[in-house]
């Protein structure tokens, strides 16, 4: 490993990982437990398979503020469809997700056939999509879901969290893809240089309506192991789960200007504010300290990376 490797900010972010976990293991001894770094991997799974697709998002330039109103809608529409409709569970599931990826083909239309900024396109789908959940579900929430559904969201396999297995399958996925594929290295060049990308043969368009409906799917696969994990659906679910996706991926080094990003980086992100929260709740910080805490650890992982960056000659 050379010296200019360790000066990557993926490099930067383990080691204030490590320094993190050190400082709170020592501060409180419930922290650094099996059964409460275990019960951390439940509460970050959803958090965690937007935040890998989010990657591809903001490498290309883009951005995605709908991903928490989509699993809202999803989640409601597994009670509906199962409950309501009658329909047996797995296949109100799979509609669901259906639709959640619609939602984010919408996105992605909307995005590249009509060229709105996806700022602006996905903040106006965020009020769409949130309204169209609290109207369906008129302010009820539904349960009574089976058991074998819980196992999702509260069993394990081999003593880890189901849904823990489901995010390092889906992390790995998003890992080689974008590191290894002609797709990938099309998400960079778009992010980099959209025209030039387009100049080169890449169909940009299309790119572009792939990661934005993965970005529906996978919103909508988080609404499955969040409502299998709390045993219940409302249509305020996901709200401000946008926030902490793409708090993990900038955190990660993925840069807004797009063209830079690693799904590894994201991972370290993503883990790095779960085990601040959660240490510092344990510490008895409340929760405004913990997000001015959260946002000035952001803030300077952003800078160390940036002048090391420039000194290496990154």
């Amino acid at each position: 490993m050379t010296f200019r490797s360790l000066l990557r900010h993926e490099a930067i972010l383990a080691l204030i990982l490590a320094l993190a976990l050190a400082v709170l293991a020592v501060d409180n001894e419930r922290f650094f437990t099996a059964a409460n770094l275990l019960n951390q991997g439940r509460l970050l799974t959803e958090v965690g398979l937007i935040a890998v697709v989010m990657t591809f998002v903001i490498v290309t330039g883009g951005i995605d503020l709908s991903v928490g109103s989509i699993l809202g809608l999803c989640a409601i529409l597994i009670g509906v469809f199962w409950k309501t409709l009658g329909l047996p569970l797995p296949v109100a599931i799979g509609l669901s997700m259906v639709v959640g990826t619609a939602a984010g083909f919408v996105n992605g239309l909307i995005i590249t056939r009509f060229r709105v900024p996806p700022l602006i396109a996905t903040l106006a789908t965020l009020a769409l999509y949130r309204g169209l959940a609290e109207g369906i579900s008129q302010a009820q929430s539904i349960r009574g879901y089976p058991k074998w559904f819980f196992e999702l969201g509260q069993g394990d396999v081999f003593g880890i969290p189901t849904q823990l297995w489901l995010l390092a399958i889906v992390a790995f996925a998003g890992f080689f893809i974008l590191r290894y594929t002609a797709f990938g290295r099309a998400t960079y060049a778009i992010g980099n240089n959209e025209a030039g990308a387009a100049f080169s043969g890449i169909d940009v368009a299309k790119t572009k309506l792939w990661i934005y409906s993965a970005s529906g799917f996978v919103s909508a696969l988080a609404a499955v192991v969040f409502v299998s994990r709390v045993s219940t659906t409302r249509s305020d679910m996901g709200s401000g789960i946008e926030l902490d996706v793409i708090t993990a991926v900038v955190l990660g080094g993925t840069s807004i200007f797009g063209g830079r990003g690693l799904v590894v980086g994201t991972l370290l992100g993503l883990c790095l504010v779960q085990v601040l929260k959660n240490g510092l709740a344990l510490s008895g910080v409340r929760g405004d300290g913990t997000i001015v805490i959260i946002g000035a650890v952001l803030i300077a992982a952003v800078l160390i990376s940036n002048f090391l960056s420039r000194y290496s000659g990154d």
